[in-house]
């Protein structure tokens, strides 16, 4: 049993890393907490299903291109929506209100495409598991744990070797001094908004490729975001990484205590729990600096 738990706390976790990663950057980049970044992990698994349920195309191409199209829904969306705002120095609150409409328009326009009904990425029989030490694993485990993990590992290289990441992580710093040095913002905002919808579009399609997919999935990939990015310290990287494996060990060891419905109220749970540890810590700073 305890095997088991680890491995489902270990495919969890790094479902929650590729989508807190991409949260973080999103957050330290621009400023804001991006309420429409569970769509994207929704438009992720919906573009998987249409390219290959629909049209039938392999697996692998499927993914790529709805990773792809994805990314270039989103920064769409970001010209459409954010860039404007961002143009007149509107407040975070301003960005963080357009996107919960974003979120709404897009979650609307699914259902009204493909219905509110569960559709499956699953085509034939489900392969049989491996049996690894009395617990299970699946083909479609194994594939989200390469995969992320792999992902991980290109994405920590891309942050800190190429131009494109130094530029991302200049512009976080200080985007005024980012200026100076000659990066264009808006060129950065861009490629962290494309970068971090492919990451949730990733995502959305592994997981839709082992359970199913539905317009209001992105909720529950939100929540897990802001969680895994708040307990890692939010706008850190690493954090965020860390914070996701948290997160996927607490639920899993969590509802085998108690219940399965009890996943996303764990969440919720060290949502509020590191919230108000922050506060505390932060409140004995202050006082300790004020004596």
């Amino acid at each position: 049993m305890l095997i088991q738990l680890v491995i489902n706390s270990l495919v969890a976790g790094v479902i929650y890393a590729l989508l807190a990663f991409g949260f973080t950057i999103t957050y330290g980049t621009l400023n804001f907490f991006n309420m429409a970044h569970g769509m994207a992990y929704t438009l992720g698994a919906y573009f998987s299903y249409v390219l290959r349920i629909q049209w039938g195309l392999s697996l692998p191409l499927a993914f790529g291109l709805s990773t792809v199209a994805t990314a270039v829904a989103m920064t769409g969306v970001d010209r459409i929506a954010y860039a404007h705002l961002r143009t007149r120095a509107a407040p975070s609150w301003a960005l963080v209100v357009s996107s919960i409409g974003v979120a709404i328009f897009l979650e609307a326009l699914i259902s009204l495409l493909f219905g509110s009904d569960t559709l499956s990425l699953r085509v034939g029989e489900a392969a049989p598991g491996y049996t690894v030490l009395g617990a299970i694993i699946t083909p479609t485990q194994i594939s989200i744990l390469v995969v992320s993990t792999i992902l991980m590992i290109a994405l920590t290289f891309y942050l800190r070797m190429t131009l494109m990441g130094k530029a991302l992580r200049a512009t976080a710093n200080d985007v005024e001094m980012a200026r100076v040095v000659g990066i264009d913002p808006e060129s950065t905002y861009r490629s962290t908004f494309a970068l971090a919808s492919g990451l949730a579009a990733i995502a959305g399609s592994l997981v839709a490729l082992e359970t199913d997919l539905f317009p209001t999935m992105g909720h529950t990939a939100l929540l897990k975001s802001i969680v895994a990015s708040i307990i890692g310290g939010i706008g850190s990287v690493p954090g965020a990484v860390v914070g996701a494996l948290f997160l996927g060990c607490a639920e899993n060891f969590g509802v085998w205590k108690l219940s399965s419905s009890w996943r996303d109220g764990i969440a919720l749970a060290l949502l509020m729990l590191f919230l108000l540890v922050r506060q505390t810590l932060a409140r004995a700073g202050q006082e300790s600096r004020g004596r």
